[in-house]
């Protein structure tokens, strides 16, 4: 069979529904050691500034605002304190441990693709990965025991630095399609939710720019809900406005596509 593309995918957003796990776990995080409990659409208007691509990151990002705001006489947290409040929250058990003794929001966590949509891109000739930056455990949990995929090509967290950076979308692109990247190859192609997806791809195209990298967007899952269309439309202009090639109203319409006319 021909191979006729690389899909990599974030997975957060894109696989799984986060808002009732990682972002209820950063709102948890946030409100002890402040008070304030951020609203979904104050994550939302800080990760689209591009930088915040990283959960601990922004739980300690989104700290520091609201005490400089309402001057409260409190420090910040260390950037470790964070990690154990997140993890306790998120895992709730250790992260290294079996999985079946996890008991945080990590088990809320709703499943957006099921095992037949990988049979499906096989068939079309599409190899596909994941580049994503959750902790490996977290995403070898969702791919390996809920969607039963066997060794599926990760890059998590601990194996590259985070997004924008694209060297880990990079390393596993090259990999993936056995070929030096450049005009030569198979179309190679991202799939997220978040600014800095889309400018994961962007950079990777200054790194190689004979290479056809694609950045295919999706809005997060929260925002899918017909209450909350304006939001919806608002978020995926942003995507189309820093560079996204192309946006996407579910991931099984990526089914369908050739990357070739993209």
């Amino acid at each position: 069979m021909n191979n006729n593309g690389v899909i990599l995918f974030d997975i957060d957003g894109v696989i799984r529904s986060v808002e009732n796990s990682y972002r209820l776990s950063l709102k948890k995080t946030v409100f002890k050691f402040c008070g304030w409990d951020p609203s979904y659409q104050d994550i939302d208007k800080a990760k689209n500034e591009g930088v915040w691509n990283n959960d601990w990151d922004l739980s300690l990002e989104l700290i520091k605002r609201y005490i400089k705001k309402k001057n409260l006489n409190i420090n910040a947290p260390s950037r470790r304190n964070i990690i154990e409040c997140f993890e306790s929250f998120y895992f709730g058990g250790n992260p290294n441990a079996d999985s079946k003794d996890w008991v945080g929001f990590i088990n809320n966590e709703e499943l957006l693709v099921e095992r037949e949509f990988f049979d499906s891109l096989d068939s079309n000739g599409i190899i596909w990965g994941f580049v994503s930056g959750a902790e490996s455990a977290s995403a070898k949990y969702v791919l390996e025991k809920r969607l039963k995929l066997k060794f599926p090509p990760l890059i998590a967290m601990e194996d590259a630095p985070g997004k924008p950076d694209p060297k880990g979308f990079i390393y596993l692109a090259k990999k993936l399609s056995k070929d030096n990247l450049g005009s030569s190859n198979i179309p190679i192609a991202y799939v997220g939710d978040t600014i800095a997806d889309v400018q994961t791809v962007l950079n990777a195209r200054k790194k190689i720019p004979s290479q056809k990298f694609i950045s295919i967007g999706i809005a997060p899952p929260h925002l899918h809900l017909e209450a909350r269309k304006n939001e919806r439309n608002l978020y995926e202009s942003k995507l189309k406005e820093v560079g996204a090639d192309l946006i996407l109203n579910s991931i099984n319409d990526l089914i369908s596509i050739n990357l070739e006319f993209l």
